[in-house]
């Protein structure tokens, strides 16, 4: 597996530290997101650091070495892999994953790490447009599929018309793109995506 450096970034930013105990570099990055252990109970979590090959979490449940975990983050997605040790306050986990998908963990890792260092601005700062097609399909957690009109959409997130309410917090899939539930506005909802549209593709004839 390639390092984080040698997957398309000329020079790693600030927030990319190298360690020689470790397999790949990590970004020191604060994500939320939810975990659930053999017991299948549900808990939050935050993240202290992150690499293709593992995560380190914070949260209140730590589990046992070894265990199998199920972790979805903000703006990562869904994980799978084991826990590896007990770290102060958590725990670290071991990333399960072929090397296709360790190769887009890297990539996510790696904007996330330059747009923090950078500074680069997020939701409705961002350039925002109105596509040639609005009309797309909001499918939700449980399967269920809502027709919807895309009233403005960046990079980073989509404004959808819908009078359907769905809950902040609530994930769902415009189109083909995953994202969440961030905002209530009147007559529609705003998602955030898990992972943002890469700039070659975001124009007036985008489809999501």
């Amino acid at each position: 597996m390639k390092e984080l450096s040698h997957i398309g970034m000329a020079s790693p930013p600030l927030a990319i530290r190298a360690t020689d105990q470790r397999r790949h570099q990590r970004v020191r990055t604060t994500l939320l997101g939810r975990y659930m252990l053999a017991d299948r109970r549900e808990y939050p979590c935050q993240t202290v650091d992150m690499s293709p090959g593992g995560v380190r979490l914070t949260c209140a449940v730590v589990g046992e070495i070894g265990e199998r975990v199920i972790l979805y983050l903000d703006q990562i997605g869904r994980l799978e892999g084991v826990i590896a040790r007990h770290p102060p306050g958590g725990f670290a986990m071991r990333i399960n994953a072929t090397p296709r998908k360790r190769e887009k963990i890297a990539s996510q890792l790696m904007w996330i790490a330059n747009r923090e260092s950078l500074g680069l601005p997020e939701g409705r700062s961002q350039e925002r447009l109105v596509p040639t097609q609005p009309r797309v399909a909001l499918r939700l957690d449980s399967g269920q599929s809502i027709p919807a009109r895309i009233i403005d959409i960046s990079m980073s997130g989509v404004a959808v018309a819908t009078p359907s309410q769905v809950p902040i917090g609530a994930h769902v899939v415009v189109g083909s793109t995953p994202g969440r539930v961030v905002r209530y506005f009147e007559g529609g909802i705003g998602v955030q995506f898990l992972l943002p549209i890469s700039p070659d593709l975001f124009h007036e004839g985008i489809t999501l």
